[in-house]
């Protein structure tokens, strides 16, 4: 079963149409493998590539690369997912401090044309902890996001100048920078982020299409949701960042894991579960944990009533109570 994309979507802040989106994300955890009785999703290279046909065809728009071997596997793994599928955006989790930028840029660019223009760049903070802010490393802290920051407006220079340009920063010099094929979207490759501390979340304002969310309960991702908004508006971005979050549709997952929103049962009582995320400005679900074969065939009978359901609360969600009189957006939350 394929998603169509003309299946009833919720609205926005705006109360314009608002698509939700499903990604994919194998599990990583070698405990939680182990525990599930299974192998690493790209393991095997036969069964990874069913699994990713498999996946295409329930209806996930995305999968995430994000290999415990590193970032170097993850490109191998990323042109791989692109070879064998034909819709699925490839999301690739990437860092800034082991390849050059103008490398980078290069073999971003190369992948973009190799995947007909469906990757996107998922940038961490390579290790350092958000919470990591005691007086020792806080120093730390600021010089990573600060190199990512300047690692990343490189890329989309290396992805956009049309001659060789130099630059001398405090973690890059580039001589020269300039490569001739910049892939199908150019610099327009989505950026997805992540952080919490005010040092990340402005590099996120600056750069970010897509920021993850951490998991919390509507009322914390929607404070999150401002403080994203906030940063991005001292670029002019404000209206252009989306969101999203990690979710777990399955019924044993521990309630102690944090990784993740969990949100048993498939597909009206997840709707339920979800839908104060969408209403707080969520529109991307990052379906994570171990899947098997069965479990992605049964949420590909389940996405479409899953998205059919979220639609249906939302609107009743937004919609006046009978007999009373005022704007369509009576019911819904406050955004202030």
């Amino acid at each position: 079963m394929i998603f169509s994309p003309t299946v009833a979507e919720p609205l926005n802040e705006g109360g314009n149409a608002m698509a939700i989106e499903f990604t994919f994300v194998p599990g990583t955890d070698s405990n939680e493998l182990s525990a599930a009785g299974a192998a690493p999703f790209f393991f095997d290279t036969h069964a990874s590539a069913a699994a990713l046909a498999q996946v295409e065809e329930a209806g996930f728009q995305s999968v995430v690369i994000d290999d415990s071997a590193g970032l170097l596997t993850n490109f191998d793994l990323a042109a791989k997912a692109a070879a064998v599928t034909s819709s699925l955006q490839i999301v690739l989790t990437h860092w800034a401090g082991v390849v050059a930028p103008a490398v980078a840029a290069r073999q971003l660019a190369s992948l973009g044309v190799a995947s007909g223009g469906r990757l996107a760049l998922r940038i961490l903070a390579d290790g350092i902890a958000e919470n990591d802010v005691a007086t020792d490393s806080h120093a730390s802290h600021l010089a990573t996001w600060q190199r990512t920051d300047e690692y990343l407006t490189l890329l989309k220079r290396l992805w956009s100048n049309d001659k060789p340009f130099d630059h001398e920063g405090p973690f890059y010099s580039v001589r020269g920078g300039f490569i001739p094929n910049k892939g199908p979207r150019g610099f327009g490759i989505p950026i997805r982020m992540s952080g919490l501390s005010g040092t990340s979340l402005k590099v996120a304002g600056r750069h970010a299409d897509i920021f993850e969310l951490a998991p919390g309960a509507p009322e914390d991702v929607r404070v999150l949701i401002a403080r994203v908004r906030a940063a991005a508006a001292q670029y002019g971005r404000s209206g252009k960042v989306r969101f999203a979050m990690p979710v777990s549709f399955a019924r044993d997952w521990p309630v102690s894991r944090a990784d993740a929103v969990h949100a048993p049962g498939l597909p009206a009582r997840s709707a339920l579960s979800l839908i104060a995320y969408a209403e707080a400005g969520v529109s991307e679900f990052m379906v994570t944990g171990p899947y098997d074969s069965e479990k992605i065939r049964r949420f590909g009978q389940a996405v479409a009533p899953l998205r059919n359901s979220l639609a249906r609360e939302e609107r009743r969600a937004i919609l006046p109570a009978p007999g009373l009189s005022g704007a369509s957006t009576m019911g819904r939350r406050s955004r202030a």
